[in-house]
């Protein structure tokens, strides 16, 4: 080649690259990652802003406002400064285990519930950011403001009497429950998750006493038993409740898809206890709900006062 071709073919080249990066440029996506807020050194993007849009809009049923959402993800990111000032991080194993607890009250499963975000253009992702947000708020603020999120039966009730409701108790249990998990591999194949929930079904089914069912558990690879839980009927709903007591002492619950494999619950305890009534109950979340958001907005205020929040 001679020079005057190597030099017209080094100017063809550039031209090609200018013109591609102007591309690139104009690409929305790429515009979209643009930073439009600082929030302690945090940004929040353009993207940042239409994902949540969309989730509002798909969870309200409402269309807010651009800055509303701006604001929304203001909270987010001053919530999770401030919980790891105070040392508190939510893991992402807390956090998957919350987005499982969510698609199983509707009735699907982590992976249905992406595929139905991605469905109306949302990532899966901008449901973990707020939850991850959230969780770490709920923390934070129950540790702060402890002593006054406590919630007496007086005060319950007394609201109970203001209604002209009976304050009797019910009977119910107290169950103590052991979380065991078939772990399935992240990426694992069709096959390798029919063997895992195979080997589930298998263990639940020689379930017969707790003392032998968690001894066998144990003994095996890539199962999982956690410390045991208790929890009383009060704290269960209905489906729950009814499937416990169904349940016999040292039998093991159906397997169900977990975001770390198949989980069960060994049931290893059932006692007789005094229950509060379903109306009691409300009462006192409702009035427990009341308290959190007015001491966890009034710390939020307190937060965003002394943030460096920079508009771009």
């Amino acid at each position: 080649m001679s020079n005057s071709s190597a030099k017209r073919f080094k100017i063809s080249l550039l031209a090609l690259a200018a013109l591609l990066a102007a591309a690139v440029v104009s690409v929305p996506g790429t515009a979209q990652a643009q930073i439009v807020v600082m929030v302690n050194g945090s940004p929040i993007t353009a993207l940042d802003i239409e994902q949540r849009t969309k989730f509002e809009r798909l969870t309200t049923r409402k269309n807010p406002s651009r800055q509303d959402v701006i604001n929304l993800l203001i909270d987010d990111r001053l919530k999770l400064f401030i919980s790891k000032r105070y040392g508190l991080e939510v893991t992402d194993s807390e956090v998957d285990q919350a987005v499982q607890n969510m698609a199983r009250r509707t009735q699907s499963t982590p992976e249905q519930l992406e595929h139905s975000l991605a469905q109306q253009g949302i990532s899966i992702n901008t449901l973990k950011s707020k939850v991850q947000a959230d969780l770490a708020w709920s923390q934070l603020v129950r540790g702060r403001y402890n002593s006054s999120l406590k919630i007496g039966d007086a005060e319950v009730n007394s609201v109970l009497r203001s209604r002209g409701i009976d304050k009797t108790e019910t009977v119910g249990f107290t169950y103590k429950l052991y979380p065991i998990t078939v772990v399935v591999p992240r990426g694992a194949d069709a096959a390798t998750i029919d063997s895992k929930r195979r080997i589930a079904e298998s263990l639940r089914s020689r379930f017969q006493t707790c003392n032998e069912g968690l001894r066998l558990a144990r003994s095996v690879r890539d199962i999982v038993v956690r410390e045991p839980i208790t929890r009383t009927s009060a704290e269960l709903n209905q489906q729950l409740q009814d499937l416990l007591n169904k349940l016999e002492v040292g039998h093991a619950t159906q397997p169900e898809r977990s975001a770390g494999g198949f989980q069960m619950f060994a049931l290893c305890e059932k006692k007789t206890s005094s229950s509060e009534t379903a109306e009691k109950r409300e009462i006192r979340e409702q009035i427990f709900s009341k308290r959190f958001e007015e001491r966890g907005k009034q710390f939020l205020d307190e937060v965003r006062r002394s943030a460096m929040i920079e508009y771009r």
